[in-house]
């Protein structure tokens, strides 16, 4: 079962520049995309260390996607931190569809508030009971 929710980034594959990420709107949140070879990656705007927008950045030789503010380094098909630091980049999955790109994003979480809302209870009555 897929839970992901596709969107188009209104880029097609042959548009992209190798080895360049590219900022695009997927629905309503920014993300990244980068061509290298026959593959797309996406992946989220900001940095997860720094909040540095990852599409300043640059494509290393070994193909790693590299942070402008500190140069650490990410594997844009996994997320995974290969500088060492131990962060990971929120990857998202791809589909191309007649050369048009399309980025999966899970749902918002609800937040606590809409939970309660939702709710019968208040957290005022859960503090009454102790």
């Amino acid at each position: 079962m897929n839970l992901h929710t596709f969107h188009t980034t209104h880029v097609t594959f042959n548009s992209l520049e190798e080895n360049k990420p590219t900022e695009v709107l997927a629905g309503d949140k920014k993300a990244c995309i980068l061509k290298r070879g026959d593959n797309i990656f996406a992946f989220a705007a900001l940095c997860p260390h720094s909040g540095a927008p990852m599409c300043d950045g640059w494509v290393d030789p070994l193909g790693r996607v590299v942070c402008p503010l500190h140069k650490y380094r990410f594997d844009p098909a996994n997320g995974r931190n290969t500088s060492g630091e131990g962060y990971k980049m929120v990857t998202y999955p791809v589909e191309v569809r007649n050369e048009e790109i399309f980025i999966g994003m899970l749902p918002a979480s609800p937040k606590d508030e809409d939970i309660v809302k939702d709710n019968s209870l208040s957290f005022d009555d859960d503090i009454e009971r102790w």
